[in-house]
């Protein structure tokens, strides 16, 4: 009976961690990155937030889409909503500076004041494991995408769970974007 106690016991702490160990494998909470300064930046830290992650470039026809992301996040950025940037130069080389002219040029022409992080690559062998994480089903345990164009949005719960890819073109005040927000 004892150790029958024990084994129960035993089983019951396994299967505990492995289910926080599997619900953590599809949160992006488990990342932590590097930010456009050179400072970590962990993902953890935005639980209980909904996550807009969006891939940008300064040289791209969509770039005035900074301009709507900051005014989403001037409205809802008190309301546990944070956008969180990942400049790239993935398509046509449209994002060709440093991490300290792109933080420049953000801060000149859009006012950004939600996290951006370093460039990184978004797509191919190479690609960055928040990319790796947010395109593949097997990994973010919802659905697979792959990085068509800049300004692609991932909307991500306040668990840290993929909720929906949004295209590139959609803007970033769409009803759709705007209604999960508030939901």
């Amino acid at each position: 009976m004892k150790t029958e106690k024990i084994m129960l016991t035993l089983l019951f702490g396994v299967s505990s961690i492995y289910a926080q160990t599997d619900q953590l494998s599809t949160s992006i909470h488990q990342f932590v990155v590097t930010d456009i300064d050179g400072n970590p930046f962990h993902f953890n830290s935005l639980k209980g937030k909904k996550v807009m992650v969006v891939n940008t470039a300064s040289k791209c026809g969509l770039t005035s889409q900074y301009k709507k992301l900051q005014s989403l996040y001037d409205k809802y950025g008190k309301n546990n909503f944070v956008i969180v940037a990942f400049p790239s130069n993935n398509f046509m080389w449209q994002e060709p500076g440093s991490n300290i002219d792109i933080k420049a040029f953000c801060e000149k022409n859009y006012g950004v004041s939600f996290p951006v992080m370093e460039k990184i690559k978004v797509k191919g062998r190479s690609k960055h494991p928040v990319y790796a994480f947010l395109t593949d089903a097997n990994k973010n345990g919802v659905k697979g995408s792959s990085v068509t164009w800049n300004f692609q949005k991932y909307l991500i719960d306040e668990e840290g769970k993929l909720v929906d890819v949004i295209s590139p073109r959609t803007q970033p005040d769409d009803p759709k974007i705007i209604d999960w927000i508030k939901s």
